[in-house]
């Protein structure tokens, strides 16, 4: 079988036709040799203006152009074509034609890559399974045509993604690079559509405000109100993040949820532990010595031995054990079903927090009362959504960056990001690959 038809079966494209194919030795290619496919057009067929999509007569032709392909058994595939100039009397001067196997193949934006649809979509698929220098790698291609090829089937998904029915987003920060470099992160947290609607850099309040800056440009597009559909948000107690959501979303319900909240608490008993076994050790006394996992830890993971010497330091009167006892009093915070109950409770909590004289526990505690009305909407919102969902998601985008051994620019990470998380439509080709 000739490699042009089994190309006229899986890559058929109208208008042009496959003439003949050759092995071409190449030692810069994988495997030292490529396979090239000569494409022309089909007699009678017009072109289209890549300015305006007008179909007309040809003008001239240019030299033949090399356009990369699927490789085939490790051997580097190109089709070379001539591309025509097309005399369109809309754009009133000679344009080169639209080549449909191109990335760039519509109109406007001429056909400038090398790359075809078919590779670009081939790699961006391989580049969700591997690392993109393990695609370069077995695919014999570079690590810039692996991120333009993700790039390119990224934007197209962006340009083309349903943005309707989104009613809970989740706001979070994650670390990309040492010196604080951070990137808020926009979820959507629907039912049966989790997914990464938003990329940014920085955490501050126009990091978040770029993303209902998007979400109003696209409602206008689409001739609807994205952020108006929009009923609950879940978030940490980050202040420029509480800000944006109290001013852009005042009627959706503003949710922190207990795993901000516990992390907190945890932080404040861990400051309270090391500062008295600090103490305790100058004075020749180690009873906190090796404690720290033994109170951060929940009782019902400690095995037998840890429960025994957690028991021993309960005994003693210290501040680190009053904290322990009153940061394990707050889970009951969590068994109230009714907002009214849950609300009693935390402003009991409080009140015991701030006369305890222990200031990392009051500094949770006023926190705690300055947020009151976001926390007692986890219970108004029937328990329905929390930002764990928004931390696993976070997991995803740290495995992510760990499996790349880290992303040199964030350009890179943002295009990695809306690729693994963002569940983007991609280009339609007619033949899977992959």
């Amino acid at each position: 079988m000739l490699l042009k038809t089994l190309l006229n079966r899986v890559h058929p494209v109208k208008g042009f036709v496959y003439v003949q194919d050759q092995m071409v030795d190449d030692p810069d290619r994988l495997n030292g040799v490529r396979i090239e496919t000569t494409l022309r057009a089909r007699r009678g067929c017009r072109g289209y203006c890549s300015g305006c999509g007008q179909r007309g007569r040809t003008y001239d032709t240019l030299p033949t152009r090399r356009f990369d392909f699927i490789p085939l058994w490790g051997m580097a595939v190109m089709l070379l074509y001539a591309p025509r100039r097309i005399d369109c009397s809309r754009c009133g001067t000679p344009k080169v034609e639209m080549l449909p196997w191109c990335v760039e193949g519509v109109p406007g934006a001429g056909s400038k890559s090398p790359m075809t649809r078919a590779l670009t979509v081939f790699l961006a698929t391989w580049a969700k399974r591997l690392s993109w220098q393990e695609t370069s790698r077995c695919f014999g291609v570079s690590w810039d045509s692996v991120y333009r090829a993700v790039k390119s089937v990224v934007q197209f998904g962006l340009n083309h993604r349903d943005l309707t029915g989104i009613s809970v987003i989740g706001v979070d920060e994650v670390a990309y690079k040492k010196g604080h470099r951070y990137v808020t992160l926009v979820y959507q947290l629907d039912e049966g559509c989790r997914r990464l609607l938003h990329v940014c850099e920085g955490r501050s309040a126009k990091s978040l405000l770029s993303f209902f800056v998007m979400l109003r440009r696209e409602g206008r597009r689409a001739g609807t109100n994205f952020v108006g559909s929009i009923r609950y948000v879940c978030s940490d107690m980050w202040r420029a993040y509480l800000k944006v959501i109290a001013k852009k979303l005042p009627e959706a319900v503003h949710i922190l949820d207990r795993y901000h909240i516990v992390a907190n608490l945890n932080k404040a008993l861990d400051q309270v532990r090391a500062a008295e076994a600090k103490k305790l050790q100058a004075q020749d006394w180690d009873v906190l010595k090796g404690s720290r996992w033994l109170l951060l830890r929940r009782r019902k993971r400690l095995d037998g031995k840890q429960r025994w010497k957690l028991h021993e330091i309960l005994k003693w009167n210290l501040k680190t054990v009053r904290a322990y006892i009153l940061v394990q009093s707050f889970d009951g915070l969590w068994e109230y079903k009714r907002p009214s109950a849950a609300r009693k409770f935390l402003r009991t909590w409080c009140s015991g927090a701030m006369r305890s004289r222990i200031e990392p526990i009051k500094r949770v505690a006023r926190s705690l009362r300055e947020h009151e009305p976001l926390i007692i909407n986890w219970f108004i919102a029937k328990k329905q959504y929390n930002s764990g969902i928004v931390e696993g998601l976070n997991n995803r985008v740290k495995l992510r960056t760990r499996k790349a051994y880290g992303m040199r620019t964030y350009d890179a990470l943002q295009v990695t990001l809306y690729h693994e998380l963002g569940k983007l439509p991609e280009p339609i080709v007619i033949h899977r690959f992959c």
